[in-house]
């Protein structure tokens, strides 16, 4: 397994970062990176009552202070396998409605799938909203 996680990282880097989501959904997750940290993310979250604080998630076994890691562990995988980057942003030029969904506002680093990840996260309009809800239990649900 972790061949295959250094044969995706060294195919990353010699083809071009264009390939990015693919190379997370080809990489076994619990892979260790360069670091030799395995799936080991700090999630900030801020302006979300009953849940702002920091939580550091531990995945490949869950554990770590986030009140769902087990949960949390399974939606990063499934985004993951599905071939998406549970991370990325928005698009340059995507089209977003102009509905606010509140101050809420997180940052997640650390380490998914052997690569390093720094990701803002908000609910500044409707792209960013379903960005935010697509990691729900990663990030708390917020609203109704």
């Amino acid at each position: 397994m972790v061949l295959r996680g250094l044969a995706v990282s060294a195919l990353v880097l010699a083809v071009g970062p264009c390939l990015a989501p693919a190379a997370l959904a080809d990489s076994a997750p619990g892979a260790t990176g360069a670091s030799g940290m395995g799936d080991r993310l700090t999630v900030t979250v801020t302006d979300v009552p009953g849940g702002a604080g920091v939580y550091t998630l531990e995945c490949h076994p869950a554990g770590g202070g986030h009140p769902a890691p087990r949960q949390a562990c399974d939606r990063l995988d499934s985004v993951t396998m599905s071939g998406r980057d549970p991370f990325a942003p928005v698009p340059q030029g995507a089209l977003c409605t102009m509905i606010h969904g509140g101050p809420a506002a997180a940052h997640i680093t650390g380490v998914w799938a052997g690569h390093p990840v720094d990701a803002a996260f908000d609910r500044t309009n409707g792209c960013e909203i379903t960005r935010w809800d697509d990691l729900v239990p990663v990030l708390p649900r917020v609203g109704g």
